[in-house]
């Protein structure tokens, strides 16, 4: 069975008149309300008339393609079987297509334990990314 969370949307309110308000709701303010109450009429600080107003949206819908999804799996499938170096060609090829310091990071970790030098392949791939002393 489902378990559902007892939440409520947050709605957003202004003065109908900006002569005719008072400090909290001249620049608009926020209710939580059931979805089923009715809007408010009257700010409830101050009694003035508000309404309610069409809220901007504040989400960001992040995706990854199948591709890099694909390649991330294959990297960690490397990883898990002690393929160091293939695990770090593949990421460091992926990073430099898509412009992703943290996968080159990953792939640096990698040619260390594949027994590579670091230094002399952050040099050769000409980076300006550098892995931190712990």
């Amino acid at each position: 069975m489902r378990e559902t969370q007892n939440t409520m949307p947050i709605y957003e309110y202004e003065p109908k008149e900006l002569n005719k308000c008072c400090s909290k709701c001249i620049h608009g303010f926020e209710v939580i309300q059931q979805i089923n109450e009715k809007p408010l009429k009257k700010c409830p600080c101050c009694g003035h008339d508000v309404r309610k107003i069409i809220s901007w949206c504040r989400a960001a819908i992040m995706e990854t393609s199948e591709e890099h999804t694909h390649i991330d799996r294959k990297i960690a499938a490397y990883e898990k079987e002690g393929m160091w170096s293939h695990a770090a060609e593949l990421a460091d090829t992926h990073s430099e297509k898509i412009k992703d310091n943290q996968l080159k990071m990953r792939a640096i970790d990698n040619y260390e334990k594949a027994g590579y030098n670091t230094g002399t392949l952050e040099k050769h791939a000409k980076t300006n990314i550098t892995k931190p002393e712990n």
